[in-house]
Formats: structure tokens, sequence, C-alpha cells
């Protein structure tokens, strides 16, 4: 022990600092340098101002802190470490031997706190000061490659910062000197090749030399091969590794590269401990190379990840740290590419977000700011794609041109940031149709090809885009060389394409779009041939964005029929449609996710259908419109499926399908969608939500794949052929499936023990039609009691209903005895009454009711599914709950309901009815769900609400709260059987979506109701309740002996016929009272 005062005291605890600092560089262990830090401070502190050996003390301390900060990137270390070593060379005299050293590694302070604040004057300073640390040092003196390394980085750096080739090329030089003068097995070697293969990899990003990357990835592998165990820069070379492996990728399209640069930078996020200052850097690497990977391969879990690590690594890093603007660039490129695989507008509204923020933090000069501009205006050029803002493109065009003008000529970067701006001056040209831009977007495409390598990953890409370019001018001016010259570059980009390639599809869909834009000009068949072609190559294609392929796949369809009318083909095309957009609506999306979805793929299966009745087979109308319709709920009812059968065969599989579907269904009806407002914490939890959400969607896929492996169950869980679907029809009356669109109108009679449906052509509709009488229902409701013109009444809708659509059905079947009927309209015909249609006004009147007892159904296998299932009700569930809610806040009263449901519920007591009720404050949401599981059947007299667009969001109002569709949806109803929605509009749908049955009655049989009663439109308070009361009456008079207190509501439909029929003889025939008894209802069993 070294006495207090001893005058050796300050060297040895300079010493013993030394020996932890050295310590912390193999172990990685902080406290060691803490540690190290306390000894070297004290030291100083004992040590006298003139003793010879302040100097190196002072630069030890120096030292210490500058290696803190590079692990905890505190600021205020690199300050102290700064001013310790400015200090040691102060006090170091010209001509001694350790001036060079401490100005090396003053030198190494100031370059890296340029690294972390972005100050030029600091790297500046850092190559003044290690130039001369350089001169000053022998040839032969051991540390000079040491400082030859250290000059090199301190150039990389610069030139990262302002693009200056010289500095690049002064880095390599230098670099490679110290690499060259340090002895094999020296312990800095891994450090100094780990260093030029930067400089190397920097260089070929500035030229897009590929020798220079091949240089990089050499000396980065024998880099890592040199490093020991346990080296605490092990992580930083596999980093760096990983990112020279991701730029040649990047240049050649290798797979191989990409693979092994993820391999190695996730190896290098493992070896590094939590909160090391350079994770955030790791993760934004990682996440650029899942990306490139995305953009090569089309993969959507590693757009997914890239995001996840990116967002971490943002989340990560300092305010104020000079690489927080690329890391925000970063992932919004990210986000703009998934938002072109998906088309979700949060992701393109969070791109241009983060790349503003990127932007406006990148200083004035910087090398990278004309990059981050060419990304901020492709991400506004696609938003400007899907909403057609002009301001957007507008924009997108502004900073492309910034970029153009701040990049230097030969720049490698040029071609892409020249391919970008022609794309938005091409789109802005296909919305304002001005022919300057389009020239000047064909003249900045064909430069960009120019400049593009033969060889380089990005050509194909170019050259498709030129040729989009070319089409569009040609079908503007019609000049016959442009569309040539677009088939030429396009199959030159097709040829360039390697298979497997996720980008492929939309080049053949391209090449198809300007060989059939040649078919139009030159009415030559094998032109349309070729298109045809193209198409369906790209339709079939196994990789590739699903949007793109169901495009593809539209076209194969649509020109087909144009080549042919009746070639087979046209059934494989349609196929290929409706099995693309069942994917699209798939498990991995929310159902509000796949509403949105649907908004661009509505009416392809009514088309398909029009296509296949043209063709006589009424067999491919239905799958197709079975396939294609409902598909915001259709996901709900697999998940649904009983699995007894399978049970029976491998009751593990069964259990494991059984606890995916729950987790599946509750994540579709839970997943909250991001927005630009929320903060980072919230939209990265999101993005674990949304990924284990697509990884539940991925193990159901493998779980279906390993049941349709066991013999028998071929077809599990696959859409039915029709012959499947007509095998459980019920007994007491078909299901008509009314098919309208814009090509032709029919029906399909399914009946029980036919082989296939019945298909009867209603030659006097049309959507035109339906739409007409569509709108004299909204115009007559918002105008209840005005005459309106014969034309235009709702007596004129009503006859055309029945002349036009349902007598035609009703007389192809011949019915003698009235039965029950299920309606399945399509398209705006969702809207209309049919349950109604009929003469109302003559000496000679008729209508539905006089025939049959009229019931809906959203799609043919929701019922078909019901009937195939029989649901056994536990003798303790059946009964009745009911609840009258007549003063809503912020909704108008309806004191009716009070007397309706006091009076059902008299009724069901005297009819010895298990029955419960709860009005207005009695009832909160928590109670009507759980009295929804104690009773098999609801009556709910309240007022209800729509959202078409988040159908979960649908709510039935209480006094206390709101009970949301999605609510319930979560709810296992495994007893339900009559939902009673005595509220307004609870079976409307929404025009944009009519085949989606976006509404609250079909939301209560998604949920597990078998039978619903719901309302077309509002209802008058009298209406409502005397239609419950006349309802239940039948019911209860019609009640089995045997049932006890047993409540069944299988007889509802008729139930309801009779009640709308009691309450329209008590109103006659006039406009109005028409209008107060059509909404009433009946949908499933």
């Amino acid at each position: 022990m070294t006495p207090q005062g001893h005058a050796n005291l300050p060297s040895r605890l300079t010493n013993l600092g030394g020996m932890l600092c050295t310590r912390f560089q193999r172990s990685g262990e902080l406290s060691d340098l803490t540690d190290a830090i306390t000894l070297h401070q004290k030291g100083v502190k004992l040590t006298p101002r003139g003793h010879a050996d302040l100097p190196a003390m002072l630069n030890n301390l120096g030292v210490s802190f500058t290696c803190r900060f590079e692990r905890t990137g505190e600021l205020s270390d690199i300050a102290d470490a700064i001013a310790a070593h400015q200090k040691a060379v102060e006090l170091t005299p010209q001509g001694h031997a350790d001036l060079p050293g401490q100005l090396n590694n003053l030198g190494n302070s100031f370059s890296c706190r340029f690294e972390r604040t972005g100050e030029l004057s600091d790297v500046a300073d850092a190559i003044e000061v290690q130039q001369k640390s350089v001169e000053l040092t022998p040839l032969d003196h051991a540390d000079l490659p040491g400082r030859l390394n250290n000059l090199g980085n301190s150039f990389t750096r610069r030139f990262e910062r302002t693009g200056e080739l010289s500095d690049i090329a002064d880095a390599i030089t230098v670099q490679q000197k110290g690499v060259e003068l340090t002895p094999q097995g020296h312990a800095d070697l891994p450090g100094r090749l780990n260093n030029l293969g930067v400089s190397f990899t920097r260089r070929f990003e500035r030229t897009d030399e590929l020798s220079d990357i091949a240089n990089a990835i050499s000396v980065h592998q024998k880099a890592v091969e040199l490093s020991p165990q346990g080296d605490a820069n092990f992580p930083g070379r596999l980093n760096n590794l990983g990112w020279s492996f991701a730029c040649r990728f990047g240049r050649t399209g290798g797979l191989s590269d990409i693979a092994e640069a993820i391999s190695v930078q996730r190896k290098a996020m493992e070896l590094t401990p939590q909160g090391h200052p350079n994770v955030p850097g790791y993760l934004n690497n990682l996440g650029n190379s899942f990306t490139r990977r995305f953009e090569r391969t089309g993969e959507l879990s590693d757009i997914a990840d890239a995001i996840t690590v990116q967002q971490k690594g943002v989340e990560l890093t300092p305010q104020g740290h000079a690489d927080l603007p690329r890391r925000l660039s970063n992932l919004g490129l990210s986000f703009t590419r998934r938002f072109e695989r998906t088309g979700g507008l949060s992701d393109i509204a969070e791109a241009i977000s983060v790349q503003r923020k990127a932007v406006d933090l990148t200083p004035q000069g910087h090398a990278d700011l004309p990059g981050r501009f060419s990304k901020l205006g492709l991400s506004f050029t696609c938003r400007f794609e899907r909403t057609g803002g002009l301001s957007d493109i507008a924009e997108a065009i502004s900073v492309q041109r910034k970029a153009m003008e701040l990049t230097p000529q030969g720049h490698p970067n040029v071609p892409g940031y020249l391919n970008n701006l022609g794309g938005s001056l091409t789109c802005r040209f296909a919305r304002t149709g001005e022919l300057s831009d389009i020239a000047e977007a064909i003249a900045v495409r064909q430069e960009a090809v120019e400049l593009t390598p033969q060889g380089h990953a990005n050509l194909p890409v170019q050259l498709n885009n030129l040729g989009g370019s070319f089409t569009c001018r040609f079908e503007r001016t019609g000049e016959l060389s442009d569309i040539a010259n677009a088939i030429g570059v396009r199959q030159k980009a097709v040829e360039l394409t390697p298979q497997g390639h996720a980008h492929l599809p939309a080049y053949l869909t391209n090449l198809g779009s300007s060989c059939y834009r040649r078919y139009s000009s030159s009415g030559k068949l094998e032109h349309l041939e070729e298109a045809i072609s193209f198409f369906k190559t790209a339709s079939i294609s196994s990789v590739g964005s699903l949007r793109v392929r169901l495009e593809a796949a539209q076209h194969w369809a649509g020109k087909s029929i144009q080549y042919d009318p009746s070639s087979p083909g046209i059934i494989a095309a349609f196929d290929k449609v409706l099995s693309l957009v069942a994917v699209i609506a798939g498990l991995e999306k929310t159902v509000q996710g796949r509403y949105t979805q649907l908004e661009e793929t509505s009416g392809l299966a009514l088309e398909a259908a029009a296509v296949a009745c043209a063709l006589e087979r009424p067999d491919k109308a239905l799958e197709w419109l079975e396939q294609g319709r409902c598909l915001v709920w259709n996901p709900l009812n697999n998940l649904r499926t009983p699995l007894d059968d399978l049970r029976m065969k491998d009751e593990i599989l069964a259990q494991e399908i059984a606890n995916v579907s729950q987790k599946l269904e509750s994540a579709g009806s839970s997943r909250v969608q991001s927005h630009v407002d929320m903060s980072l914490s919230e939209k990265m939890s999101l993005e674990v939500e949304a990924r284990a959400h697509s990884d539940l969607a991925k193990e159901w896929d493998d779980l279906l794949r390993r049941a349709r492996a066991i013999r028998g169950f071929e077809c599990f869980l696959m859409p039915s052929p029709s012959s499947a679907i007509m095998l459980h029809l019920p007994e007491s009356g078909p299901i008509i499936v009314i098919n309208v669109n814009k090509s032709r109108c029919d029906a399909l009679a399914l009946l029980a023990g036919l082989d296939e449906p019945l298909h009867i052509p209603l030659p006097n509709f049309s959507i035109d039609k339906a739409t007409k009488y569509r709108k004299i229902f909204d115009d007559q409701l918002r105008a209840r009691k005005l005459r309106a013109r014969e034309d235009l009444s709702v007596y004129r809708a009503l006859r055309g209903l029945w002349e036009e659509v349902v007598k035609p059905v009703l007389d192809a079947l011949g019915f003698s005895v009235p039965p029950r009927v299920w309606w399945c309209p399509t398209g705006p015909l969702s809207f209309l009454p049919l349950h109604s249609a009929g003469i109302y006004r003559g000496s000679i009147r008729e209508n539905v009711s006089d025939y049959v007892v009229s019931s809906y159904t959203p799609t043919v296998t929701a019922l078909t599914n019901r009937v195939k299932n029989p649901h056994t009700i536990h003798s303790h569930a059946s009964g009745l709950f009911l609840t009258s809610q007549p003063n809503t806040p912020s909704a108008p009263p309806i004191p009716g309901t009070t007397k309706e449901v006091q009076c059902i519920f008299k009724r069901a007591e005297e009819s010895r009815v298990r029955a419960s009720k709860l009005e207005g404050d009695e009832m909160s949401v928590a109670a009507c769900l759980e009295r929804m599981q104690e009773y098999s059947s609801i009556h709910l007299a309240c007022h209800g609400s729509q959202n078409a667009a988040e159908p979960l969001k649908s709510r039935f109002l209480f006094h206390r709260g709101a009970l949301e569709l999605g609510t319930i949806l979560k709810s296992s109803l495994k007893n339900a059987d009559l939902a009673f929605l005595s509220a307004c509009q609870t079976s409307t749908g929404e025009e944009k979506l009519s085949d989606e049955a976006v509404h609250l009655a079909a939301g209560m049989l998604a949920a597990g109701y078998r039978r619903v009663i719901g309302t077309m439109w509002s209802i008058g308070d009298t209406a409502a309740q005397k239609v419950a009361t006349t309802f239940y009456d039948y019911l209860f008079s019609h009640r089995d002996e045997t049932s006890g207190s047993s409540f069944d509501g299988s007889l509802s439909a008729v139930a309801l016929h009779d009640a709308t029929r009691q309450l329209r003889l008590s109103l006659k025939d006039s406009e109005d009272a028409l209008l107060t008894w059509i909404p009433f209802v009946h949908f499933g069993l």
C-alpha cells in the first residue's frame, strides 16, 4: 500500500487506471472504465503543475474519457476528454517524444465528437492534429501504423459528411499504409483492417466500383477472423462486414450476399450488451438489410422486421445525435416499401413524417442530404398515386429536383434520383396531361438507364419505369415509336430479372399492359395474345405483391373475354382472381384492415359470376360469389369451424388449430391502427403486435397444411366447390342468390336435392334499375309523407322488384305451398327490400309475402354452415334477456322501448319462459355481456350506430356506455340463438362495399347468433313496439308444451312474417305505411 503523500502515488494510480482501461477493452465491463477514470483523475489532481509526468497523465485521462464516451455516448465525457488532451498538448514541449501520441489522441477525441454531433470544425481539427502527429512520428516508430489508421478514420468521417472524393482516397491510402506497417499477429491489426474495409465500402457507395466492395469484404473477413474471442470490438467488425455484404447485394442482387449480411449483423446484435452506444447503429444496418432482402423477395416478415429494429434504433438514438437523420430516413424508406406492397395509408403517412424530420435535421451541405430529399420525394409520389393530392406530387418533384441539384456529376446515386424524378413527373402527367412533364420524365429516365452499368441490380427497375413513361406518352399522342420503345425496354427488364425476384410479376404485368396498348392501336390478335400471356404468367407467380398479381389476373380474365368470350381459359383466370382476393383479405389483417383492402376489389366476384352465367356455369358462379364476398366476416367463420371430425383423427392437431384460431380472432378484432400522432413507443408496440398477428396467420396456414395431409381432410377449410355447398341446404325452402352486374343479372336457386344451382336469367333487370330503385327509397325516406311522381314512387320500385326479379324467380320455381325462402342479394340489390316486392295498388295486388316467408343471408355458406352444424343450446342458458334504453345521451328519446320491453317480459312470465330484463341505468355494458352469456336470446330495444369504415366499432347505445360489435365478437357465445335488434338501421350495409354486409345484423351472425331480426332503415317507436310484441306473442303461443321454461327462436322468421303482416293490415298500403313495416328483416335460420 502506497501511503498518502508518497511521491510515487500519482504514477501508481495512473498505472492501475491504465490496467483497468486495458481490461475494459477486452471485456467491455463498464465498471472497469469508471474506476480507471476515477484513478486517473486522482493521479492528475495529486500531480503538481510543471511535473514532467503531468502531460502523460492528462493524456491517459483523456483516453479513458474517450473510451467511456464511445461506450455510453455521454457528451460530457468527450468534452472532458478533449479538454484533458488539449491541456496535455499545451504542457508538452515541442520535440518531445510524447507529442505525436498526444496529438493523435486529441484528434481521436475530436473525431469521436464529430461522429456524435456532426460539427464540421471538430473533424477538421481532428485531421489537422492527426496529420501533425503523423508528420512528427518517425517512419520506423511502432505507433505510426495506428496514427495512420486514425488519420484515415477522420478522413473517412469527413467524406461521409461532405462527399469529397479526395478525402476517401486519402483515407484509403493512409489506412493501407497503416495495415502494411502493422506486423502479423499484432493485436491492433483486426481493428485497422476493419477501418480500411469501412473506407472501401464508403468509396464503393460513392463510385459503385465493384473492386472496392470486393476489397471491403475481403479485409472485413480477415478482421473478423483475426479477432480474439471476447474482443469487445468484435460485434462492430461483424456489423461492418454485414453492411459490406448488403452493399454488394444492392449492386449485384446475389441472394447469398444479403443472407450473409443478415446473419452476421444478427450475430453482432446478439454479442452487443444492452445500453451499448453502437446498438442503434447496428439496428439501423440490420434493418436496412432486411429492407433490401424484402425488395428482392417480397417476404413481408422481412419488412416487418426491418421496421421493428429501425424503430428501436431511432428510439435509442439521443436527440441531437449526428446519425439520427440517417436512421429516420432509413426507417421512412422501410415504411414506404411496405406501403408499396400492402397499401396501408398509415405506413406512407409515417414514412413522410419521419423523412421530413430526417431532412429537417440534416445540415446544409451534408453529403447525405440529396438522398434524403429523394427518399422523401418517393414517399410523396407514392401517396399521390394512392390519394391523388396534387400538393403531394408538387412537393415530390420539388424535393427530387433539389436532390439532383445537390448531387455531383458521376455520383452513383444519380441514376436512382433521376429515376425517381422521372416517376413523379410521369405521375403528374397522368393527372394533368402536361406534355412537357412526360417529355422530361422520358429524358431523365433515359439518362438514368444510360448511367447505370450493365449487370447492376437496379437496371431492370429503371428499364421497366422508362417503359412506363413511354407507354404514358403513347396513350396521349398515339406515337407508335413510343409504344415500340416501351415494349423494347420492358422486355429487356424482364429478361434481366432473375426468376423468383419479387418485382418480376410487376414487370410482366407492365409489359403486358404495353403490349395491350399496342394491340389497341394495331388490332392484331398476336399482340393481344402476347399481352394475355404476360398477364397470365404474372398472375400465377408464387412471389411478389398480391395486389400486382391480382391486377395481372384481372387483366388476364378481361382480355381473355375480349379475345374469345367462350374460351375455357376464362374460368382459370377468374379462379385465380378470386383466390387472390381471398388471400388479400387474409387472417394476418384485422377486420378493419380487411375492410380497407376490399375497397379496391369490390365487385370482382359479381363480375366473375356474370361471366360464369354467360358461359352456362352456374356452379362456378356460386363458387365465386361465395369465395369473393363477405370477406370481412368469412375468416371469422373459418376460425369458428367445429373440429369434432378432425379430433377423431388427430386430437392434438385439432386442439392446436382451436388454440391458434382463438388467438387470431382476438388479434383480428382488437389490434389498433397506427397513426402519426402516436408516440414512438406506441408505434413500436403496435409493430410488435402486428408481427405477432402475422406469425399467428403463418402458424394457422402451417396447421391447415398438416390437416389437409390427413386422408379425408384434403379440402379442410378450403373454398367449397358447388357440389359441397349443395349438400347442406335447408329442407324448408330454397336459397336465392341474385347476382347484379353491369353486363347482366341472374338468379341462382339452390334447392335441397339438386346437384347444382338452377340458373334463372333476369333479362329485364339491370344494375341501373337497382340503383334507381335504391335512390327512390333514399329520397322517400328523406321526405316522408311528401308526394312523389308516379315513376319515382315507392310503389314503382316495389313493383319493379316484383316484376323484374322476384316473380320470375318464383315462377321458375313453381311454388304452390308458401315455403321459406332465403334471399342472398348482391351489389346495390343488397339495399333493396326483396321481401316486400310486390304490387300494392290497383285491382290486382300481390306481393312476396303472399307466397313465401322471407329471410336473408349474407352468403350461402353462412346459412349452410348452420344447417351442417346443428346447434344445441344448453338448458341452463335457454331463455330471453331484454333491455330498453329510452334516454341514451346524445340521441333522441325512444320512450316506447320501455313499454315494449315490459310488455314482452310480462308475456314471457305468463308463458313461464325463463326471462330477465334490465332497463335504462340499471344496465352497464359489462352487465349486458354477462346476460348474453347467460341467455340464448336477446332483445335490444335501443339506438344502434353503424360504422361502415370500422365495422367493429358499430355499436348499441346504452345509458351507461356503448356496446361495440368488436367486444361482442370477442365473447364466447356458445349458446347464442336469437338476437332481436329493435334499433335503427341494424341491417343497412355500406354502399362502397355492398357485398361485405358490414352491418350490425351480419356482425351478430358472425358473433354466433343463428338468427337475427334487424331493420333496413330508421323505425318509428310505435311500429317497433307493435312488431316486437306481436312477434313474441307468436313465439310464446307456438311453444311446445314440453319445453318447460326454455325459449326457442326457430320460428322467428314465421313470427316476423306474421308481425309485419298484422302491422301492414292495420296501416293499409299508403307509401308511408309501406315504409313503416318494410324495414323489419330476418337473417339466418
